[in-house]
């Protein structure tokens, strides 16, 4: 995997508009963040412009219209967002993670149901696998 540059909260906001609406111009990216957001149009070109410079973003121009589609994969920045988590805060295992969140009672009833069945679901994938 490649690596992937360092987003900020605010530029995660940005691309996760842009991941759902690519191709989409920045007026659209203003509208759609204003809803959300008390971001002044300036700042919303602010980030568009620094995801650019990381090369996350590409553009094209339109006329006068600026157009983004992204160079980075949504699941890509997941998939490096979980590692680097897992990494600093669990020493890289995931086991770690869910020890401590059941040492913390930190989840529900529901939550140990979901997990279980992935599971379930993961090790089935992985026997059909191996047959």
């Amino acid at each position: 995997m490649k690596k992937v540059p360092t987003i900020s909260e605010a530029e995660y906001q940005v691309m996760k508009i842009v991941w759902t609406n690519a191709p989409i111009s920045t007026n659209e990216v203003i509208e759609k963040l204003v809803e959300i957001s008390t971001w002044s149009p300036k700042t919303i070109q602010t980030l568009l412009s620094r995801l650019v410079k990381k090369g996350v973003l590409d553009y094209k121009k339109d006329s006068r219209v600026f157009v983004y589609t992204p160079l980075l994969k949504e699941d890509e920045y997941l998939e490096q967002e979980s590692e680097t988590f897992l990494n600093r805060f669990y020493d890289g295992t995931l086991n770690s993670m869910v020890v401590n969140f059941l040492e913390q009672d930190k989840l529900t009833k529901d939550n140990i149901d979901e997990l279980k069945k992935i599971l379930d679901e993961s090790l089935a994938k992985a026997g059909k696998k191996h047959d």
